[in-house]
């Protein structure tokens, strides 16, 4: 095993979109960054385009081999682990090339397929939660473990239950719902790590352009990632078991 004396970062989903962003931005701040795709030649080539300083390593969250591999691999390279960005996640399963509009209709909570909701809660929720525990022994070892989750605003229950909240007509049946029950997660590892050093927060990236929302988005990947890359490289005195976003706390 070799000990790097760099940090390390794992970012999960990092291959393109917001992931990569936060890669980039990471690997800028000084850091190894380990781009997690679940290809992992699409890894390779994210990896080279960010630099020497970043390393694809293949893992789908909703695989436990592929996790426990992963975790395996990052203990024998490279010796540590001390920032995990949990990114990785879908906002259905429709085939590519399905329209906007179209993937809405899944979004109805009286006529989603629960095949469809288990799936993006699979990814979302259950992948997060998987990959944390998996790497969890790496960070307790780092002087000061930073857990991000990508969170968001539409998972927002309090946002969502005022009426002129401008989103919540999306709020449906599977994406939005697994961010609050995501959210969830981030502050019940938030208290069971409170007496630790490592932090858990979650980063809403705002309204991005990415394919996971046909690329309507009015934000741009780098402004989206600016939150979670803030909160994966807070000091000692930083927030944990939060919520926020450039603008600050958001309510859970």
């Amino acid at each position: 095993m070799i000990m790097q004396e760099r940090q390390v970062a794992l970012v999960t989903g990092a291959n393109k979109g917001i992931g990569l962003q936060i890669a980039r931005d990471l690997a800028k701040h000084g850091l190894t960054v380990l781009v997690g795709s679940r290809d992992l030649g699409k890894g390779e080539v994210a990896a080279k385009g960010i630099g020497e300083d970043a390393h694809a390593i293949q893992l789908d969250v909703t695989d436990q081999a592929s996790i426990a591999a992963a975790a395996d691999r990052i203990r024998t390279e490279f010796g540590r682990l001390d920032v995990l960005v949990n990114n990785a996640g879908i906002a259905s399963t429709a085939e590519p090339g399905i329209s906007f509009e179209e993937r809405l209709k899944f979004n109805r909570p009286s006529a989603a397929p629960l095949d469809y909701v288990r799936a993006v809660y699979e990814t979302n929720v259950f992948g997060v939660m998987a990959v944390t525990q998996a790497m969890l022994p790496l960070l307790h070892e780092a002087p000061a473990g930073r857990i991000v989750n990508l969170g968001s605003s539409s998972g927002s229950l309090t946002l969502n239950s005022d009426p002129t909240y401008e989103h919540r007509h999306v709020f449906g049946s599977a994406y939005s719902p697994s961010k609050t029950a995501l959210h969830s997660v981030t502050l019940a590892f938030a208290i069971e790590l409170e007496a630790t050093t490592i932090k858990v927060n979650a980063a809403c990236p705002g309204f991005t352009a990415t394919d996971l929302n046909g690329f309507r988005g009015t934000r741009t990947v780098e402004q989206g990632a600016r939150e979670a890359v803030r909160l994966a490289l807070i000091g000692p005195d930083g927030p944990t078991g939060t919520l926020s976003d450039e603008a600050g706390p958001i309510a859970w």
